[in-house]
């Protein structure tokens, strides 16, 4: 259609620099806040322009929703500005489905969101991380000490002092093997365990066992290749959740699960990976909503009202998640609870918009 075509071309320029301005914002922010820190460890120039590079993606996608809420409520206050949209009334053509390719344009962007945080901001954001962390001197925050993890429904538990994910080692090794009944029937303690790519090599390894006449018997343990849990299972438990694709978080919460561990908090993030990427779709379906509804400052009015109905959504999402986290409600409706209102909210507001 001619005015899909029309109002397209009136949205993308205005949007296309509203996302580069708002990413260079955010980096700036960014910049500037850890400037001082930067200068106090003498880091190079080149080198904190390398950390503000790899934060860019990020920055990009927190401009995202901004630039879309921005241009989307631009260019309509621009066309009744103009009595564009009045002589488009006019017409009969409703207001919904003259806004329809905007519409279409904020589901592609939510797609599009999450693949680009899944493939290209947590990497990003994780290496912004190891750098800042490595010229600041600060330690890294993954938990890579004191893992548990239980395998086999909980028959065989894994202990590990210490795990180093970059070589794939486990020091200070010890594995609980229990009875169907969860009666104690093994120990083995080892001082290293190297992954060979299919099973754990445990070096210097012993076993405590209990025989027969009632003793408990320690013995080297016999070369064996039987303990093949897979090395991300422990690294997943050593590194955050936010620095973990969708995939690899899901992965988390099942070990968790089987390994009888709190698990509510991750699971609420892993919901809230796919919820949040349909922020996009909400601001643009919000801002639409408040086109063609105010007559004078049309512009100024329609910008106001759309941010404020953003903050409403980012301000009860965080209220839900919250809450999810704690455990007063399911994770799932932390996450999508508040999706769900306001884009019922978006499509009564666009179904009843004046046209």
């Amino acid at each position: 259609m001619i005015l899909d075509r029309y109002l397209t071309r009136q949205f993308l320029p205005i949007f296309f620099v509203a996302v580069a301005m708002f990413a260079f914002l955010m980096s700036l922010i960014d910049l500037f806040t850890n400037l001082v820190r930067y200068l106090n460890y003498e880091v190079p120039f080149p080198e904190i322009m390398r950390i503000s590079l790899f934060y860019l993606p990020k920055s990009l996608s927190y401009a995202l929703p901004i630039a879309l809420l921005f241009a989307s409520a631009y260019t309509l206050g621009d066309l009744y500005a103009r009595n564009e949209l009045t002589s488009i009334f006019s017409s009969g053509i409703p207001f919904g489905r003259f806004s329809l390719s905007l519409v279409i344009i904020g589901l592609l962007a939510s797609v599009f969101s999450f693949f680009f945080d899944d493939r290209v901001v947590i990497p990003t954001l994780r290496t912004k991380n190891e750098l800042s962390r490595y010229y600041l001197q600060q330690e890294a925050a993954e938990n890579t000490s004191d893992i548990v993890i239980k395998a086999h429904n909980g028959r065989v538990i894994y202990s590990v002092d210490y795990y180093d994910y970059t070589e794939q080692v486990l020091n200070g090794l010890s594995i609980v093997e229990l009875g169907e009944g969860g009666e104690f029937v093994s120990l083995i303690r080892a001082l290293r365990a190297v992954w060979s790519g299919e099973f754990w090599e445990m070096e210097d390894a012993v076993t405590y066992q209990w025989e027969e006449d009632g003793f408990l018997r320690i013995s080297a343990l016999p070369y064996t290749t039987v303990y093949r849990e897979h090395p991300d299972t422990f690294k997943r438990s050593a590194v955050q959740a936010e620095e973990l694709p969708a995939r690899e978080v899901g992965l988390l919460v099942q070990d968790l699960m089987v390994a009888g561990l709190p698990y509510i908090e991750a699971q609420a993030d892993y919901y809230h990976r796919f919820s949040f990427s349909t922020v996009s779709f909400v601001v643009m379906l919000l801002s639409i909503s408040m086109g063609g509804r105010f007559r004078k400052n049309i512009l100024l009015m329609s910008l106001l009202a759309s941010l404020s109905v953003a903050v409403g959504f980012y301000v009860m999402e965080m209220i839900t998640m919250m809450m999810a986290k704690l455990g007063y409600i399911p994770p799932a409706a932390g996450a999508w609870f508040p999706v769900a209102v306001f884009v019922v909210i978006g499509f009564c507001m666009l179904w009843g918009a004046k046209t």
